[in-house]
């Protein structure tokens, strides 16, 4: 699909290999078992947002942007990369801390990401509450109305739907990558399963994936809301997306498929089945999992792939996240401790 019209920036590292996990496969006596290395994206220690920001700040820089904002979690892999490239590009950030998560232990304030956004200079502000998209975007509009007043030019990447959907645009063009390289490998691939949370990643890549004709299953894991929330939510994305390339919607409500099975006790808190998959994927295949997006889709993952047959190929989408281990540190000790 072309999509050249849209400014972009180069900043991931692409393609990102796809590679088989045969000793994951064995352990698990399933189906045939692939990863997308999304974690390989380059920038600043990687992962999926890096494919949405060079759309994102390819708008920036196409409107003279010299500021970027963005508002995220306190462990927000987005808020960190978003900091690198604005880092890259010459750009200063500000970046908006949400309480999403009920958490004040040390490792979690300071550590991973949030050490990665100090390090990088970026100007953190704070947002008490974590599940109000519209307040969060409405104070992010508030300090760019400042900033502009002292005379700079600020970019706002916001949070909430409504708006268009231009990091989504990352992953139209991540299916052609993944078509392209599952016909040069001679996969025939069944599924993908990825992460489901804003939106972006999950409704450009199966938006892209139908655009070409590709009837890949794509299975959404739901990590911070319900499937009965997020299914009007991945069909809004896939209808925002056809409304920014002026073209009908090529998916179905019936592509659109979710699993919240490993939501509880909700967002960025692990549960058993996210620490058993974290440990797992470490352990036979030394694939580093994140405790809030990439755990939970790795055990969802593991569950599916208990059931599939054996000639079946499944894709995990690792979207990255490496530097939240850091910051839970507390609860990923205590499961390694009771396992020794």
């Amino acid at each position: 699909m072309n999509l050249t019209r849209f400014p972009r920036v180069d900043l991931a590292h692409l393609p990102t290999p796809i590679e088989p996990m045969a000793n994951l496969s064995a352990h698990v006596g399933g189906g045939r078992l692939y990863v997308k290395r999304d974690d390989c994206t380059g920038l600043a220690f990687g992962g999926n947002k890096v494919r949405q920001l060079e759309f994102y700040l390819g708008a920036a820089m196409a409107q003279g942007a010299d500021t970027v904002l963005i508002t995220g979690a306190v462990q927000s892999n987005f808020v960190r990369l978003t900091a690198a490239a604005a880092r890259k590009l010459g750009m200063d950030c500000h970046i908006q801390l949400e309480e999403r998560v009920a958490k004040a232990d040390a490792a979690y304030r300071n550590s991973g990401n949030v050490l990665l956004d100090r390090l990088l200079g970026a100007t953190l502000h704070s947002y008490p509450d974590g599940e109000d998209e519209a307040g969060a975007d409405r104070q992010l509009r508030d300090i760019a109305d400042g900033l502009r007043a002292a005379g700079r030019t600020p970019y706002v990447i916001p949070l909430a739907p409504g708006h268009p959907p231009l990091g989504a645009l990352g992953y139209v063009d991540a299916a052609g990558e993944i078509v392209a390289q599952c016909a040069d490998i001679g996969l025939d691939l069944d599924e993908i399963v990825v992460a489901s949370g804003s939106g972006h990643t999950h409704a450009g890549l199966l938006f892209g994936l139908r655009a070409l004709n590709a009837d890949i299953r794509v299975t959404g894991v739901c990590v911070r809301r319900s499937a009965a929330l997020q299914r009007p939510r991945i069909a809004s994305r896939c209808d925002e997306i056809a409304a920014l390339l002026d073209r009908e919607s090529p998916v179905r409500d019936s592509d659109i498929h979710l699993t919240d099975a490993m939501l509880a006790p909700g967002y960025g808190r692990l549960n058993q089945a996210s620490l058993d998959a974290t440990s797992l994927a470490a352990r036979t295949e030394a694939l580093m999992l994140d405790p809030v997006y990439t755990a939970k889709t790795m055990a969802a993952f593991l569950q599916r792939a208990r059931q599939a047959e054996p000639e079946q190929a499944l894709m995990v989408l690792h979207t990255g996240g490496t530097p939240a281990v850091f910051a839970y540190e507390r609860e990923l000790s205590s499961k390694l401790s009771k396992a020794a």
